[in-house]
């Protein structure tokens, strides 16, 4: 599959972003996003640009209740960094990151088929990866045509 797949390297625009960061099983991802955007709009903040998960450990590799990972939304510019809260709700300003970037159409039990192609992919293409992967998701799979979710994974990269 890893020649079946169309990578883009690309920089991130630098952003500044309402986050959650949370730890345990992935399958808290939907609560945790309604958390996030019910923060967004108790402060005022207007969300805009797809949502993005970043995970910082690998299941099987840690404990389901040890995972760590966050949730992000962009939000304006002119909003002041916060560190987060006690519910780990705060703001962060981004930087420019060199990603390998692939889109995924499809159900997210196959997100999996699409990591193992962009890693191969990252290898064969002398880069190596620099920091934990993310996932911006494009679309509701409620709210779309095909009824499939649009995911781009994404792997901070550098040449080796």
């Amino acid at each position: 599959m890893g020649s079946a797949i169309e990578v883009t390297v690309k920089k991130t625009e630098p952003a500044t972003v309402a986050f959650i960061a949370v730890k345990g099983h992935f399958d808290q991802i939907p609560t945790a996003f309604g958390r996030l955007y019910s923060w967004i709009g108790e402060k005022g903040y207007k969300a805009h640009g797809p949502a993005i998960a970043v995970y910082y450990d690998i299941p099987g590799q840690v404990p389901d209740d040890e995972l760590r990972w966050e949730l992000r939304s962009q939000i304006s510019d002119d909003i002041t960094e916060s560190e987060p809260d006690g519910e780990g709700l705060g703001v962060n300003r981004l930087g420019t990151t060199q990603v390998a970037a692939v889109m995924h159409r499809g159900p997210y039990e196959k997100l999996e088929e699409t990591y193992q192609a962009l890693a191969l992919w990252v290898e064969e293409n002398g880069y190596e990866t620099n920091g934990p992967p993310e996932e911006a998701y494009f679309n509701d799979p409620a709210q779309a045509p095909s009824g499939e979710p649009l995911t781009e994974i994404r792997f901070p990269v550098r040449k080796r």
